[in-house]
């Protein structure tokens, strides 16, 4: 199917069966669509939290909008943004991209110390607006991936990050949560989104030519 047919076939499905569990070769493959995501710079400053367990599940369920979606799902991801840029950030990702490119550390140098300095007059709260951003990017690509192998999905932001954020421990590892993204496979039953039409805006609203 092509890409318009799968992003018509999907929708932010509303119950999911907890019998069916996503494939481990599956869920690797809407993983490694997230991580292929361009991003600023190429810094990739964020990570994609992976919870299956489900007892971390119940625990992140206090707060969330759709607690059984959340607790039904075969997979929550987490797309969890730095919450600030520095200098060392900055620097290992770069030495790992002359590394992998067999290139002399500081190949980039020029580059680098521009991002460094302009990320420098900013405040941790700008820093972190601008890696948030970036994760929606990833977000995109997965579900896109996901209904490609026709496994369901749920994008939310209806969710309490603080009790994400302590259940994962994000604060130790310099994250701050932005978004989940729920997978599995749908319960027609009660999914009551499941048999009605897809609605968007007709596309000569949508797109404003100039």
């Amino acid at each position: 199917m092509s890409l318009i047919e799968n992003l018509n076939w999907r929708h932010a499905v509303k119950a999911y069966d907890p019998t069916k569990k996503v494939s481990t070769e599956d869920l690797n493959k809407i993983l490694e669509a997230a991580r292929l995501a361009p991003t600023s710079s190429g810094l990739q400053p964020f990570r994609v939290i992976v919870v299956e367990n489900q007892e971390l599940k119940e625990k992140m369920v206090a707060g969330a909008l759709n607690p059984e979606v959340m607790r039904d799902s075969s997979h929550v991801l987490v797309f969890a943004a730095w919450d600030s840029y520095s200098n060392e950030k900055i620097d290992k990702v770069y030495d790992y991209h002359t590394d992998v490119r067999d290139l002399p550390r500081g190949r980039f140098g020029s580059y680098t110390d521009k991002i460094k300095e302009m990320y420098g007059a900013q405040t941790p709260e700008e820093h972190f607006a601008h890696t948030a951003r970036q994760t929606y990017i990833a977000l995109g690509i997965a579900l896109a991936q996901a209904a490609e192998l026709k496994i369901d999905s749920t994008p939310a932001e209806g969710f309490s990050n603080a009790v994400v954020d302590e259940v994962l421990g994000l604060k130790e590892l310099g994250l701050k949560s932005v978004s989940l993204l729920y997978l599995g496979y749908r319960d027609d039953a009660n999914d009551w989104l499941s048999s009605m039409k897809k609605v968007r805006i007709p596309m000569d609203e949508f797109i404003i030519k100039k």
